[in-house]
């Protein structure tokens, strides 16, 4: 079968289409055939061998797929790796049926980005009605999904975004107000556009980003940290912490794998909002599995909106 391979950790170009053996049966497992492989920051920290789990070489990259098993019957899951290819293992418990109503495209938008953004919000921030919440990347992957569903929940969303387009299109998903992510006085910006400190926020992108975030959270707040895309690890303010009693959380989807109820019920919600039309994905760019290289040096360059995905069947 055709996947792609990484025979060494570094750029986008390490990722080679190969002709590699099928994966060996395993208990709890179906083998599934993928059409669509989403693409995720995961995957670059992986080739960068800065993931949260470290990968044995030769691997396949890929934690989320969408396909079919027993001759037709579409689901999506949950991998740890070996997504981009035309056939791989999906876990029982982190595989779901695609409702009719669900097209492939927005059903690869929810397994790991979706859910991702479900938990963020509902499980480590615990967000409520008239909460302000701070979302990162406000017009990407699990940005765009987290200001509709918070917005839903009844919180203010401030949308964070690099770009006039990719601003607007988070106020087009429901963010009350949007700021300049790349501007020096982030903070500042943060605290004009909410009107004062923040109860909530998410952050992604580490170093001075996440420090100029966490300026924002007012007393007694909480933040909830998914990702280093920066590159830089943040250092925590212990004295902050202290002082104005914050709380800041990690999070690491893999993590709720193993939990019988946590994925199924975000799951479900996520797509039953799809279905109604309450939540709406947004589809990027679809690659063909050889270009798979080309989608990293965008994802890269943040040039993307939406969910990129490779196309397994081109």
């Amino acid at each position: 079968m055709r996947a792609i391979v990484m025979r060494e950790f570094g750029g986008p170009d390490v990722l080679r289409l190969e002709d590699v053996p099928e994966p060996a049966p395993r208990t709890g497992h179906a083998l599934v055939e993928v059409s669509l492989a989403g693409i995720n920051y995961a995957d670059v920290h992986v080739r960068g061998d800065s993931y949260l789990a470290p990968v044995e070489l030769p691997y396949i990259p890929g934690n989320e797929v969408v396909g079919t098993v027993d001759g037709g019957r579409r689901v999506v899951g949950l991998c740890r790796g070996g997504g981009y290819a035309e056939r791989t293992l999906l876990h029982r418990r982190v595989t779901w049926d695609v409702p009719d109503a669900v097209s492939d495209e927005q059903a690869v938008a929810l397994a790991l980005q979706g859910n991702s953004a479900w938990h963020l919000l509902f499980t480590s921030l615990r967000i409520t009605k008239g909460e302000t919440v701070v979302v990162p990347a406000a017009a990407g992957g699990v940005g765009s999904l987290a200001v509709q569903l918070a917005a839903r929940a009844g919180a203010r969303v401030i949308g964070l975004a690099g770009t006039p387009e990719k601003r607007e299109l988070a106020r087009e998903l429901g963010a009350h107000a949007v700021v300049d992510s790349t501007a020096e006085d982030l903070t500042e910006r943060i605290l004009d556009a909410a009107g004062g400190p923040v109860q909530a926020a998410l952050e992604m992108t580490g170093g001075a980003t996440f420090a100029r975030t966490l300026a924002a959270v007012a007393p007694r707040g909480r933040l909830a940290v998914y990702g280093f895309a920066g590159g830089d690890l943040a250092s925590v303010p212990t004295r902050d912490l202290m002082q104005r009693s914050l709380t800041v959380s990690g999070f690491w989807l893999p993590q709720l794998y193993a939990d019988r109820t946590a994925l199924p019920t975000s799951m479900k919600a996520l797509f039953d909002a799809v279905a109604d039309g309450s939540l709406r994905t947004l589809i990027g760019a679809v690659h063909p599995l050889g270009a798979a290289a080309r989608a990293h040096h965008d994802l890269a360059a943040r040039t993307p909106t939406g969910k990129l995905a490779l196309d397994v069947t081109r």
